[in-house]
């Protein structure tokens, strides 16, 4: 849907998408908009409770991607996080994982500390495509603390910076083009001003209702905001809510979890995991999700 506004140029509600046992709000990429700078995917998982004991088939088993990376942060729950380089991590609220696929990676996402008790999940999955000079770089992996991240507060306004820098805040997170992810909690009536700071800008609400430039934001709903506007985020009630941006990457072909600038790399990377060419977590190499049908 759109939004008649002088801030916003697309407002994109999040659509059920479903993730095995789980289902998931896609954000992007959507109709309206592939993507907002080199950010390509949203997923807003939950928020729910996984009833005890949590089946394996709630697990996102090992699986491959290329040409991204992948950015988990939770703000309820924990999930366990194997891949294909020997790292095995647990990610809990207020953390990041930062996954970069570059040439290869493959990696599995499990509910091993809620399997036995149950309990709440609650976050949000981005990919992040890379620029064309770091599309085959060397997969890697980082994992920051919550007491890592920059944070300030003011005037009804906690911000935590979790990629990037902006707001006078830097995050340790290493990136390979210029972007910003950041979480905000707002009070009610809290406002926020929205720099022009990035060529392209989003504003994710996850929970509550904001105004941008006057106009009504709902929970699980993505403003992309016109260029050069300065609009005020207004909090209608308590919210919790993420600001994206960055400069954009240019074109990119997607396909499953693979992201590239060229059709055949995407085409070679189907072949390479058929054929076994992307490695297993070593930790997690008895199961994985074979090519969708067709491909």
């Amino acid at each position: 849907m759109s939004a008649a506004s002088e801030s916003i140029e697309h407002l994109i509600a999040a659509r059920g998408h479903d993730l095995g046992d789980l289902q998931v709000g896609r954000v992007l990429p959507a109709a309206a908009r592939r993507m907002v700078g080199p950010f390509i995917f949203l997923d807003h998982i939950g928020p729910l409770t996984l009833p005890a004991p949590v089946p394996r088939t709630a697990d996102v088993r090992p699986h491959p991607h290329i040409g991204l990376a992948t950015v988990t942060y939770l703000f309820e729950g924990e999930i366990t996080h194997r891949d294909s380089l020997g790292v095995e991590q647990v990610i809990r609220p207020g953390e990041v994982n930062w996954m970069t696929a570059g040439r290869g990676i493959s990696h599995s996402e499990r509910f091993d500390g809620l399997r036995t008790t149950g309990g709440p999940l609650h976050g949000l999955q981005a990919w992040v495509a890379l620029p064309l000079e770091h599309e085959e770089t060397e997969p890697a992996f980082e994992h920051h603390g919550r007491t890592e991240l920059q944070t300030r507060e003011a005037d009804g306004v906690q911000i935590r910076l979790i990629a990037g820098a902006a707001f006078c805040l830097a995050s340790p997170v290493r990136i390979l083009s210029p972007l910003y992810y950041a979480h905000l909690e707002l009070k009610a009536g809290a406002t926020f001003a929205l720099p022009a700071d990035a060529s392209e800008r989003a504003v994710y609400a996850v929970t509550g209702t904001i105004t941008i430039g006057g106009v009504p934001v709902e929970a699980r709903s993505l403003a992309v905001l016109r260029a050069g506007a300065v609009p005020s985020l207004v909090a209608r009630e308590a919210c919790t809510v993420m600001l994206l941006g960055g400069e954009p990457v240019g074109h990119r072909y997607a396909w499953w979890n693979f992201v590239s600038s060229r059709r055949e790399r995407i085409e070679q990377a189907k072949q390479d995991w058929s054929a076994g060419r992307i490695p297993l977590p070593p930790a997690d190499a008895g199961e994985w999700i074979p090519l969708p049908d067709g491909a």
